[in-house]
């Protein structure tokens, strides 16, 4: 396995601090919160530099240009898309890296400690520079056939999940939550188990399997802790793999998720391992939440990839 290597920098510097906002995050709840959100993070005193960008890809050029020009450190005011964005500016960098959680979706902030309330985290992130603290997690870094390697923080779906997610972002009618509630209703009349191949740390599994979740992190989805003992410190990824379910099992055992109790159950298997190797037919990754990769895939834990300003 290739080893990728993380400098070390246990203190922010005193360049400026990047801020990415995304005013659609929770549907632009939360639009008129972001003034005073800004207005907080402004006491750090130095520069706050705002970035805003149409699009996934505009945020995220955005983010690594802020970095390339010397930010001191980055901000991700939204939910795990954001922060997904945000990630492969600051992965492997030692740029600090804040989270204001305002999205659908907070996974990734509230799994690595982020306070819940937005106020409270800008005022935790303030704290952090102020004293000089970060404190290092690891990432995931995700490779396939072709393209750029991508990071991820919480959890890669590459099962059922996926699937639904693919669906509803090829459908145009209904808008919002409907449309995902449709996706799910198509994709269970056509659900079957799929044959896997994973290679963890070089041992080759070979499943039929409906669902399949490599995490870094616990929870994905808005917190349905698909991954439930994943701890993004131990240098590890956690592999949850749900079996032959038929559609009635799968939908008595998706409830349990929100608990993390689903791994009880007599289909579901769990794996730990440093470098995943993922392959299927059909299969498109979604990691955080945004569509990332065709598998086959190659996921790996890379400790201290990213330093919280918690």
């Amino acid at each position: 396995m290739l080893a990728v290597t993380v400098p070390d920098r246990p203190s922010p510097p005193d360049g400026p601090l990047a801020v990415l906002v995304n005013p659609s995050a929770s549907r632009g709840r939360h639009r008129d919160l972001l003034p005073h959100l800004l207005h907080r993070l402004a006491a750090v005193d130095r520069p706050v530099r705002v970035l805003t960008a149409d699009g996934g890809a505009g945020a995220e050029s955005a983010c690594r240009r802020a970095v390339a020009e010397g930010a001191g450190a980055l901000v991700a005011v939204g939910g795990d898309g954001t922060v997904h964005r945000a990630l492969q500016a600051v992965a492997g960098t030692g740029v600090p890296f804040g989270v204001l959680p305002v999205g659908t979706g907070n996974d990734f902030a509230a799994d690595t400690g982020f306070p819940t309330d937005p106020l409270a985290a800008a005022d935790a992130v303030v704290a952090a520079l102020r004293a000089g603290r970060t404190r290092p997690v690891d990432l995931a870094r995700l490779t396939g056939a072709a393209g750029a390697p991508r990071w991820f923080g919480a959890v890669l779906a590459a099962g059922f999940d996926a699937i639904v997610n693919e669906r509803a972002n090829r459908m145009r009618w209904p808008r919002g939550p409907r449309r995902y509630d449709l996706a799910i209703l198509v994709e269970l009349a056509r659900l079957r188990a799929r044959r896997y191949t994973l290679r963890l740390d070089g041992v080759v599994h070979e499943l039929d399997a409906v669902l399949v979740a490599v995490g870094n992190c616990a929870s994905y989805g808005g917190g349905m802790r698909i991954c439930p003992d994943a701890d993004p410190t131990d240098g590890l990824l956690d592999v949850v793999v749900g079996g032959r379910f038929d559609r009635r099992t799968l939908m008595r055992v998706k409830p349990s998720i929100y608990r993390g109790t689903h791994v009880r159950h007599p289909l579901v298997r769990c794996f730990r391992a440093r470098s995943v190797q993922l392959t299927a037919e059909g299969i498109t990754g979604y990691a955080d939440g945004e569509r990332v990769l065709d598998l086959p895939v190659t996921v790996t834990a890379v400790p201290a990839a990213a330093h919280l300003l918690r």
